[in-house]
């Protein structure tokens, strides 16, 4: 069995342990020299998820059809955040040999996985937001300079 599969021991409350199905993990984000926070504020960049979400949602896309599905992102950061997400193994770009050339953005099984992962998060915002925005006006309402 590698580190990978191996069962993690979790210790409760009360001092007993118990085994989990969570892996050993080898990375931890929240170090500030492991390669995984880089990794992870590549992927948390707002471009990248909403991109990743785009294309679990629509299916593979053009580039064109992308910028116009990801509302107010220029050609410049929709090119960066596309080689990016090539790069790591999470989109896959394919080029028709047409004329004119015909490109194709499609995600990749990890890319996949991770945009599963996005789009409840995405779900949850839209439903949430009209609160959070009251939320917000309450709290500058009440940390006004002339407020109470």
């Amino acid at each position: 069995m590698t580190t990978a599969q191996a069962a993690r021991v979790a210790t409760t409350g009360r001092g007993e342990t118990r085994e989990t199905e969570e892996p050993v993990l080898e990375h931890d984000v929240f170090a500030q020299l492991c390669p995984s926070r880089a990794v992870f504020a590549e992927l948390a960049d707002k471009w990248s998820m909403l991109i990743l979400m785009s294309l679990v949602t629509c299916g593979p896309q053009r580039f064109s059809e992308l910028q116009r599905g990801v509302g107010g992102v220029s050609r410049k950061m929709l090119t960066q955040s596309l080689r990016t997400l090539e790069r790591s193994g999470l989109v896959l770009r394919t080029v028709f040999p047409e004329t004119p050339p015909r490109v194709v953005y499609d995600l990749l099984p990890l890319g996949r996985e991770l945009a599963g992962l996005l789009e409840p998060l995405g779900r949850w915002t839209e439903l949430r937001t009209g609160q959070m925005l009251a939320a917000r006006e309450e709290f500058d309402a009440a940390h006004a300079p002339d407020g109470p």
